[in-house]
């Protein structure tokens, strides 16, 4: 199963197009806010296959704050991370995702590219599409789950 992940897109359609154009085959995609409205765009592409989540930046009712769902066998705390305060550091993110008992944690807010994992647990943020923050490139995250095998890797537009 291969997943692909994208954060603050800030209404950057022609980035959002593109990033399309390069996971269109994917079984999931997941959008973690800031503008979730662009995830409405990717949506009807990946009907029933797309997860998003509302950032600071959006203020309108399209997607819920966070998710916590099962994408296969396994467990993930998807949110944009403005409500974790993850541009501070990651501990009530990581308090969070070990009360939900998640595999793999999503999140964005940053606009950096983030990737750990500790014991089991698995945190990612990929960057941001259209707006990345220390660098120019403009990244997304793709997850490869093979039973029990996951690979995750952050790709640049």
């Amino acid at each position: 199963m291969n997943i692909a992940i994208v954060s603050d897109t800030h209404g950057n359609l022609d980035d959002v197009k593109k990033f399309l154009d390069k996971v269109r085959a994917f079984d999931y995609v997941i959008h973690l806010g800031d503008y979730a409205s662009d995830g409405l765009y990717l949506k009807k592409y990946f009907n029933g296959r797309f997860i998003g989540v509302r950032g600071n930046c959006d203020f309108n009712t399209y997607f819920p704050d966070e998710v916590v769902t099962n994408i296969g066998e396994k467990r993930f705390f998807i949110t944009h991370g403005h409500r974790y305060n993850v541009k501070m550091n990651l501990l009530n993110l990581k308090f969070k995702a070990i009360s939900e008992n998640a595999d793999i944690t999503l999140f964005g807010h940053t606009h950096q590219i983030f990737k750990e994992k500790v014991n089991h647990m698995i945190y990612i943020n990929p960057g941001s599409l259209s707006q990345p923050r220390f660098t120019d490139k403009k990244t997304y995250c793709i997850i490869d789950i093979d039973e029990d095998t996951i690979k995750y890797e952050i790709k640049e537009l």
